[in-house]
């Protein structure tokens, strides 16, 4: 077995550290900062409270930026004056203790890496997902409402704030559909990569024969919008409908015309929200996210217009993009980039990291591949 080369090893996550610092620029960050700070201490910030959450919320991401690379520095020298003690003293436990807190480190800095690929249109943005429910019947609505509960842990686990604005019941079990706000920085950036359609395979709980029953749900994943945007909706182009909200079973929420259906007659894009109260939150609530889709669509259009005149471009985004298979083994995996693990309950426990690091990386490889194809 080769002696492991602690030079070599300190050398490489000091040239990752060096590649990250030059990607994210400190000299930046450190502007971005100095200028956050001065619209935090701004009066009357708070007179506009949305505004004023997106102030603090970017000045504490960035803050938490370049203190994390601070402290990788600080731990690449520190590891390096280990080693230079340990093999001074030819003391063993010291060099064992540095070979742990290197790999310690390269796991550090991979994920430090990932946030440079970031480096999308709307990546920093808050995302808006939608689950649905697809060809399965009561089985697929169950899946659905499986992955709603796994992207809430995963938010859940990662301090992230998640809303669920609106949500349909199907009628024996799970959900016809639901849709939930994640406000973080970068939430769209991580989340988008989830966009596409599920795959679960697994004994169905519904069928008295015990049957194996393949089921799909679809993923929607779009950037909450901004006012900056400017995504103007005609009232002409659209129908409001207003009705009673509702729980699971058909069970009434309120007796009033609160809950919101927005119809965009152009597109034929449907928006529902009932979370609110009021009638006129939940039609604020809606006209965001109609906002948010059909700042997307126009994304696609123009994204698609690109694609036309460069050529096809391989390895596109499929529709099928993962498989959920708990019968007869248990494995998920993503038939974009290959990654798997046979941790299912983990992973409908919301440890989604591995999948959503490898789809910004596999993201990020077909990018460069499409520019160097143009």
């Amino acid at each position: 077995m080769a002696e492991y080369d602690y030079a070599q090893a300190i050398g490489e996550a000091r040239a990752k550290y060096d590649s990250i610092a030059k990607a994210v620029d400190v000299d930046r960050l450190k502007a971005d900062i100095k200028d956050l700070e001065t619209q935090a201490a701004a009066p009357g910030l708070w007179d506009d409270p949305e505004h004023a959450q997106q102030v603090t919320s970017r000045l504490s991401a960035a803050e938490s930026q370049l203190k994390r690379l601070d402290s990788a520095a600080q731990r690449i020298d520190d590891v390096e004056t280990l080693v230079e003690l340990g093999r001074e003293e030819e003391d063993e436990d010291s060099l064992t203790e540095a070979r742990e807190e290197i790999a310690a480190i390269t796991a550090n800095l991979a994920q430090m890496e990932i946030q440079t690929l970031l480096d999308g249109e709307y990546d920093e943005r808050s995302a808006v997902v939608t689950v649905r429910a697809g060809a399965g019947g009561v089985d697929a609505a169950d899946f659905a409402q499986m992955l709603l509960r796994m992207y809430l842990r995963y938010c859940e686990r990662h301090g992230y704030k998640a809303k669920v604005m609106d949500t349909s019941y199907a009628e024996e079990a799970g959900i016809k559909s639901a849709t939930f706000q994640v406000d973080a920085p970068y939430a769209y950036g991580r989340l988008s990569v989830e966009g596409g359609t599920h795959r679960l395979v697994r004994i169905s709980p519904f069928d008295n024969q015990g049957r194996r029953q393949t089921s799909f749900a679809a993923v929607e994943v779009v950037p909450l919008v901004e006012a900056t945007d400017h995504i103007d909706v005609p009232e002409t182009e659209i129908r409001v409908d207003t009705y009673c909200a509702s729980g699971p079973g058909g069970q009434g929420v309120n007796t009033t015309y609160s809950a919101v259906r927005i119809t965009h007659i152009p597109t034929g894009i449907v928006v529902t929200m009932q979370d609110e109260r009021s009638q006129i939150q939940n039609r604020a609530a809606a006209m965001a996210v109609l906002q948010s889709r059909l700042l997307v669509l126009r994304h696609e259009e123009e994204a698609k217009k690109k694609k036309e005149l460069a050529g096809d471009i391989k390895a596109s985004w499929g529709d099928q993009m993962r498989s959920y298979v708990l019968h007869p083994y248990q494995m998920v995996k993503d038939l974009r980039t290959g990654y798997e693990t046979s941790q299912t309950q983990a992973v409908f426990d919301g440890d989604l990291d591995g999948f959503i690091d490898a789809g910004i990386r596999w993201r990020h490889e077909q990018k460069r591949q499409a520019a160097e194809e143009e």
